[in-house]
């Protein structure tokens, strides 16, 4: 009996060792990685900085020479902090969404008028636009992309845009008792509308005023949009419906 308790102790160390060695080892993080991570987040936010700065004193076609130039620094060390510049490129692009996405917010929560809304965020896009061109240029252009990136920002951006959009004409409809079913693609479709437009305005050098523009693009939408939602009408203005 001696002999058997022996054995099942030393089975049970046994099984206790293998357990453990089959767990997987998790490696215990100090206060020093946490400096690190946060070192490592701030320069990547630096380095996103000064390729916007770059991109602003050199143009859209701006390289990785200027951009280490601006940083202070060295190609070396933007990689260091960056796979490639297809990482970089999708950080500028996030950087630029989120500033455009907040600009558009705070003007769709302007008014509480659908018109009003669509001008101001028509207005918010193009003066986005005229404030930063080469940036905007770089970003759609993707001067720094030698490789497929596994998603669009812009293309992600756009979307984002147009949820809003489809979200405030699916509104409407609801509360005029209409099924808001189309409200997708209406709202995805006023912003290929406004974005398309705003490509061309910049690639033909801005032929017209900005406010021009923005009233020119307002009107249209606003006549394809009042004509389907009840209780609208396309051709008065917000201040001559009150």
């Amino acid at each position: 009996m001696k002999a058997e308790a022996v054995r099942r102790t030393s089975q049970d160390k046994v099984t206790r060792v293998e357990r453990r060695e089959s767990e997987p080892v998790v490696p215990r993080r100090d206060r020093r990685h946490s400096r690190w991570d946060e070192h490592r987040r701030a320069r990547r936010e630096q380095l996103v900085a000064s390729t916007i700065t770059a991109v602003a004193r050199h143009g859209a076609g701006v390289g990785m020479d200027e951009i280490a130039a601006e940083a202070g620094t060295s190609k070396t060390v933007v990689y260091r902090h960056f796979a490639d510049r297809g990482e970089l490129y999708v950080a500028v692009c996030e950087r630029v969404a989120e500033q455009l996405t907040a600009r558009l917010a705070e003007a769709m929560a302007s008014s509480a008028d659908p018109r009003a809304r669509v001008g101001a965020a028509v207005e918010t896009y193009l003066a986005f636009l005229e404030a930063d061109p080469e940036l905007y240029r770089f970003v759609v252009r993707h001067p720094l992309l030698d490789r497929p990136v596994d998603a669009d920002p812009i293309s992600s951006l756009s979307d984002l845009v147009g949820d809003r959009a489809a979200a405030l004409v699916a509104a409407a409809l609801v509360e005029a008792g209409r099924d808001p079913a189309p409200a997708g693609p209406w709202g995805h479709g006023l912003v290929g509308l406004v974005r398309a437009a705003a490509d061309w305005w910049l690639r033909a050098e801005r032929p017209v005023l900005r406010a021009d523009l923005a009233a020119h693009l307002t009107e249209l939408a606003w006549a394809g949009l009042a004509g389907v939602l009840p209780g609208t009408d396309p051709a008065r203005s917000p201040e001559e419906e009150q």
